[in-house]
């Protein structure tokens, strides 16, 4: 399964917004390929996890939200936000790979580490957890170079 966003949730330094005033299009891609984990068995009777590209997966099953910002443009793309929303069947796990942790979001408005964020769940206060995660945001701390990519990712479980 792959979808293909322009600017999706991307949000672009005020420099760039500044040229955004006359119609074009953003040099700026953001694609989104969902992998399904695989094992298989390896040497010595252990087991690997290898991500396949997602053709069917069942409800137990953990994929990989691969998101990649690419930049076609002439200048480096700064202040980059990446904000993608966990789908309603599935359950977020937690960063993949070697990816940077995300900010999380249990109500899509406030963003933190997990550990932070609380919920209300039947008149009580509790410590948020990775289940109650609807939104994954990474701000990259260095923008994207012309011709660049950069990859970010998360896990999440099939409901």
């Amino acid at each position: 399964m792959r979808h293909t966003l322009l600017l999706g949730s991307l949000l672009l330094a005020p420099a760039m917004a500044a040229q955004a005033a006359a119609p074009a299009v953003s040099p700026v891609r953001i694609t989104t390929t969902v992998l399904a984990e695989a094992r298989e068995a390896g040497p010595n009777g252990t087991t690997r996890i290898k991500l396949v590209p997602a053709k069917r997966v069942v409800p137990g099953d953990h994929v990989v939200y691969q998101l990649s910002v690419t930049n076609s443009g002439s200048q480096p793309a700064a202040g980059v936000v990446i904000a993608n929303p966990v789908p309603a069947n599935m359950q977020y796990v937690g960063v993949a790979g070697n990816s940077p942790a995300p900010e999380v979001s249990v109500d899509g408005k406030s963003f933190s580490q997990l550990a932070t964020l609380k919920v209300s769940a039947a008149g009580r206060v509790r410590p948020a957890v990775a289940a109650d995660v609807r939104v994954v945001r990474w701000r990259l701390a260095q923008p994207v170079a012309p011709g660049g990519a950069v990859q970010v990712a998360f896990r999440a479980l099939l409901k």
